[in-house]
């Protein structure tokens, strides 16, 4: 061979070279991310080819599909009381993608899940249709049902969580949105997304797991759980050493009460009628580092809880000063929590000291029904002893006998709960939030609910605004229908 030809020949082996390279390299290695790209198109009508498996609540589906006349997308997915049950199922859209569980088991629900594998390779032989699997929940129809239509016109969020387990038992956020409207891929499902996304009032957040907020007087209950873990109360009807006015740490300014008889006020008593002054003291006593200690054991500054959506990370600042410890020890200065997060620190008093992990899919399940996954409860984290829970329970008990929280009252029934209303805003401008913490204990002496509420109303008058008055008998209602379903 010449030496003109001897180089083609070379130059093309490298060129043959090159193509199965990049080949190869497009298949074993790029095949993952190239298949699940949000402009692969076909990965979207691979999606909506066959019915969508179901999102299962209380035995029946809050999802299904319906068969529509495009080329490319065969199904379209619908919605049982859409609004209602958005900040559960998230969104399935020809045009926008998916979210939320939705999402996050697109596998099951189409039936392209590896967990699948057997039944699409015996759907092969026996001729029968491809099907998605199922995603059944721990939700509670009633709890949500109740949440959702007490939340009414209200902007707000309602978490609710079963303490012994972590099963979520409600996640409601208003306003919400209908996933109907924009399931589809024509114009008038554009708009509908459109109209959505340039609403102010942000009807697409979940309020529930994704919005954090200053707690408020709610954060009390967790000053309390540290103030009684580190040794700085031993005795809850004991006298405080509180002046009244109590001057924040390194300055002049005096932290004002919105009760009477906070002076010396006993731990009791000072979560009775919510004093700010006992509770500012108590937390600069505990200190930044172990109330930052104590948060963290009921899950704040973590990233990553997920239920499985994950929820924004609740937070109680590590390096703030003194007086900013203080305030934040009464639910303000820096400190924000998601609803998710309340009810968790709720649950885990209720449940005795024990935090179990918050989850709200109960199993999947394959087309055929059979369980092809189980989530079992797991616990998280002891924020406090079941000696201290007992404490707090007691004082959340006579808030509602005696104090702030007598809304939340259901006959024959012990309830423990606390207030909050938390300012915001520049120079606290705006209207306050309203907050109510609450559990319910059954016969048995064990608690089957606890509940988180905020409601975040701008159009009630501000000295109208109070976690007793607008969110206690919201999160009534919750317990007393997830009680109710007990019986």
């Amino acid at each position: 061979m010449n030496k003109p030809l001897r180089r083609i020949a070379i130059f093309c082996g490298l060129l043959v070279l090159a193509l199965l390279v990049r080949t190869n390299w497009l298949q074993y290695v790029e095949a993952e991310e190239l298949n699940t790209h949000s402009k692969n198109r076909r990965v979207l009508i691979e999606r909506y080819a066959n019915e969508r498996g179901n999102i299962i609540v209380d035995g029946k589906p809050i999802t299904g599909s319906v068969e529509t006349n495009d080329t490319d997308f065969k199904y379209k997915r619908t919605y049982v009381d859409g609004p209602m049950w958005a900040p559960v199922t998230g969104y399935a859209s020809q045009a926008f993608d998916a979210n939320q569980i939705e999402k996050l088991e697109d596998g099951i629900l189409t039936g392209n899940s590896d967990q699948l594998f057997f039944d699409r390779t015996m759907a092969m032989f026996t001729g029968d249709k491809k099907k998605g699997g199922n995603v059944v929940t721990t939700l509670n129809g009633a709890a949500q049902k109740a949440a959702f239509e007490r939340l009414g016109s209200k902007k707000g969020a309602v978490a609710a969580i079963d303490p012994q387990t972590g099963k979520i038992l409600a996640l409601a956020s208003t306003p919400s949105y209908d996933p109907s409207t924009f399931a589809g891929y024509s114009g008038k499902d554009e708009k509908a997304w459109l109209a959505l996304e340039r609403d102010k009032d942000k009807p697409k957040l979940n309020r529930a797991l994704r919005e954090v907020y200053p707690p408020g007087s709610t954060f009390k209950v967790l000053t309390a759980a540290a103030a009684l873990e580190h040794g700085v109360v031993d005795d809850i009807n004991a006298a405080t050493d509180t002046p009244e006015p109590y001057i924040l740490p390194n300055t002049r300014t005096p932290m004002v009460n919105h009760a009477n008889g906070c002076e010396n006020a006993s731990l009791n008593q000072a979560l009775k009628v919510s004093c700010n002054s006992v509770f500012a003291s108590l937390g600069d006593k505990v200190g930044r580092d172990k109330m930052v200690e104590t948060a963290q054991k009921f899950g704040f500054n973590n990233p990553e809880i997920d239920t499985p959506v994950r929820a924004a990370a609740s937070v109680y600042d590590k390096t703030m000063d003194r007086p900013g410890n203080a305030l934040s020890s009464i639910g303000q200065f820096n400190t924000a929590t998601t609803p998710l997060q309340m009810a968790m620190v709720t649950a885990a008093i209720a449940n005795d000291g024990k935090l179990m992990k918050p989850y709200m899919i109960d199993r999947l399940e394959a087309p055929n029904l059979e369980v092809i996954k189980n989530n079992e409860p797991q616990e998280m984290s002891r924020p406090l002893s079941p000696k201290n829970a007992q404490l707090l329970q007691e004082m959340m008990e006579n808030v509602v006998k005696q104090g702030t929280g007598g809304n939340a009252k259901i006959d024959g029934v012990e309830v423990g709960g606390k207030t909050g209303t938390a300012q915001h805003g520049e120079n606290n401008s705006k209207n306050p939030y309203a907050w109510f913490i609450s559990y319910a204990k059954s016969a048995d002496g064990g608690s089957p609910v606890a509940v988180a509420v905020v409601v975040e109303d701008s159009e009630a008058k501000r000295d109208d605004i109070s976690g007793g008055g607008l969110a206690a008998p919201i999160a009534k209602a919750v317990m007393k229908a997830v009680l109710d379903s007990k019986k």
